[in-house]
């Protein structure tokens, strides 16, 4: 990947509102240039999806997020792949990364309430015949996401000093 799409990629996972005219001017590129480059990534799966942070502890629903580390057995000619296939098709899943360390899956789910997720964890994930345990650490706050900051102090927090 030339420098170009990587910076054009780098400011578009920052913003991906910034008007074509704008990031054309911020990599000192034709707006043409640029929109060809994001049309050809879109088009080859470098881009995916664009979307929100939302802070949801703003909106008054349900919602409960867990990360839940997963060892399994990796299948036969498969290796992680296919266990990880089985478990990101379950809804609640978000999402779904191969680490290393202390255990082979870092899964992210949501769940309207404690007791659904609970009921995810122990009769769809925990009985799956590759998973061998789970640890689950349920998200009390969320204060970074993708490199936004939810709740910044407002207000001066240094010491007043008087003579």
């Amino acid at each position: 990947m030339n420098d170009f799409k990587h910076q054009l990629l780098e400011l578009l996972q920052q913003d991906c509102r910034i008007p074509l005219e704008k990031l054309a001017v911020m990599l000192n590129t034709p707006m043409e240039t640029v929109a060809a480059a994001i049309d050809e990534m879109e088009a080859d799966g470098t881009i995916l999806r664009y979307r929100p942070v939302i802070n949801w502890d703003k909106i008054n629903i349900n919602r409960v997020e867990a990360m839940i580390e997963v060892r399994v057995t990796p299948q036969r000619d498969m290796g992680f792949d296919a266990v990880a296939g089985r478990i990101y098709r379950f809804d609640e899943v978000k999402s779904v990364y191969l680490m290393s360390g202390g255990y082979d899956l870092l899964v992210l789910v949501e769940a309207a309430t404690l007791k659904e997720l609970a009921a995810f964890v122990s009769e769809k994930l925990s009985v799956l015949d590759t998973v061998t345990g789970t640890a689950t650490s349920f998200v009390l706050k969320r204060y970074k996401q993708d490199g936004v900051i939810f709740e910044s102090a407002s207000h001066d927090q240094r010491l007043v000093v008087s003579p």
